[in-house]
C-alpha cells in the first residue's frame, strides 16, 4: 500500500514537473519567437521604406511606436523625392523653352545672313535694313541669354543682395521719367502718386530691374491713348507700389502662372507683344529676395501688379492701403 502511494507520490511530481516544463517551454518560445517576428516585420518595412512606395508601414498593435517613426521616415523621404522631381521638371523646362525662344531669332539671323551672302549685288538700302534685322535679332538672343542666366542664378544659387539705404520715391521718380519716350509712342500717359521720402536698405540696381520689368510690362500690354498709374501707400509695415494699365483682362488661370519662368499670356510667344517670359519671374525672385512679395489682379480690362516691400522711414503721413 505504501508502495502505490508512493508510486501515486512519485508519479504526480512528475505530471507537475511535465506540467512546468511545458509551460517554461511555451514561455521561453514565446519569448524567442516574438522577437523574431518583431523582426521580420522591421525587415519588411524596411523592405517597404526602400522602394518609396506611397502605402504607410503598417505593423504590430506591440510596434506601434516603431510604426509612427518609420512612416515620418516615409514621409519625409517622399516630400523629397518629389522636390527633387519638381526641380528636376523646372529644370527641363527652362532647357525646353530656351530652345524654343532662341530658335526664333536664330532662324531670322540665319535667313538674312543667307540672303546677304548668295545675292551680293543687293541696293546699299536694302543691305542697310537687312543688315539692321540682324542686328536687332542678334541683340535679342543676347538679351534672352542673359535673362536666362539671370533666372537660373537666381534660383539655383545663393545671391547676395548689395544693400544701401535708398530713397525708394526718388527712384521710381526716376524710373517714370525715364519711361516718358516710351510711353509716347504708344500714346500713354502717367497718373503718378508718389509718397515722397520714403527710404529702405535694398539693392537698388536689382530693384530698379524690378520696376522696369513692371512697367515696360505694361506697356507692352496696354491699349493704345490709356493711362498707366503707379502709386505708393503705406500697408503696414511695409509699402505698397500699385502700378495699373488699361489692357486685355487676364484670365485667372494665367494670373496664377504669370510668375512662371517662359510664361507668356498670349500663347503664341509673339516677340511683339513681350520680352521672353523672364521678366516678371526674375521680379518675383528679387522682390522675394528683399523680403517682400509681388502680385497680380485683372478685370475689367483692367491689370495691377502690386509689390509690397518692408522699408525702414517714413516722411508721408498717408497711411491708406492699396485700394
Amino acid at each position: 500500500m505504501l508502495n502505490e502511494i508512493s508510486y501515486i507520490g512519485i508519479e504526480e511530481e512528475l505530471l507537475f514537473c511535465g506540467v512546468v516544463l511545458v509551460v517554461w517551454q511555451v514561455v521561453t518560445l514565446c519569448f524567442l519567437t516574438r522577437p523574431v517576428r518583431d523582426l521580420d516585420e522591421m525587415i519588411g518595412a524596411s523592405r517597404q521604406l526602400a522602394e518609396r512606395t506611397e502605402e504607410p508601414v503598417v505593423l504590430s498593435r506591440r510596434l506601434k511606436n516603431v510604426q509612427d517613426e518609420l512612416n515620418l521616415v516615409r514621409e519625409k523621404a517622399l516630400r523629397e523625392t518629389f522636390k527633387s522631381q519638381e526641380e528636376e521638371q523646372r529644370k527641363n523646362d527652362l532647357i525646353m523653352y530656351l530652345a524654343h525662344d532662341l530658335k526664333t531669332p536664330l532662324t531670322s539671323v540665319i535667313g538674312y545672313l543667307t540672303l546677304l551672302r548668295d545675292n551680293p549685288e543687293i541696293p546699299g538700302e536694302l543691305k542697310a535694313q537687312y543688315t539692321q534685322v540682324v542686328l536687332d535679332k542678334a541683340e535679342r538672343l543676347e538679351e534672352l541669354i542673359n535673362e536666362f542666366f539671370d533666372i537660373t542664378r537666381l534660383r539655383l544659387t545663393e545671391i547676395k543682395l548689395e544693400l544701401e539705404n535708398r530713397n525708394l520715391s526718388r527712384m521710381l521718380e526716376q524710373i517714370t521719367y525715364e519711361f516718358q519716350p516710351i510711353l509716347a509712342e504708344k500714346g500713354l500717359s502717367w497718373k503718378l502718386s508718389i509718397m515722397p521720402g520714403v527710404e529702405m536698405l535694398c539693392d537698388a540696381d536689382k530693384l530698379e530691374r524690378v520696376f522696369d520689368n513692371l512697367i515696360r510690362n505694361a506697356v507692352n500690354y496696354s491699349y493704345d491713348h490709356t493711362e498707366l498709374s503707379l502709386s505708393m501707400k503705406r500697408d503696414g509695415k511695409q509699402i505698397a507700389v500699385c502700378l495699373e494699365n488699361h489692357g486685355k483682362t487676364i484670365p485667372p488661370e494665367k494670373q496664377k502662372r504669370i510668375f512662371e519662368p517662359f510664361f507668356r499670356v498670349d500663347a503664341s510667344r509673339d516677340s511683339a507683344t513681350g520680352g521672353s517670359g523672364l521678366g516678371l519671374a526674375i521680379s518675383k525672385e528679387i522682390v522675394e529676395l528683399h523680403g517682400g512679395r509681388i502680385a497680380v489682379e485683372s478685370a475689367d480690362e483692367r491689370i495691377r501688379f502690386l509689390v509690397w516691400l518692408p522699408v525702414g522711414t517714413y516722411t508721408s503721413n498717408h497711411n491708406d492701403p492699396v485700394k
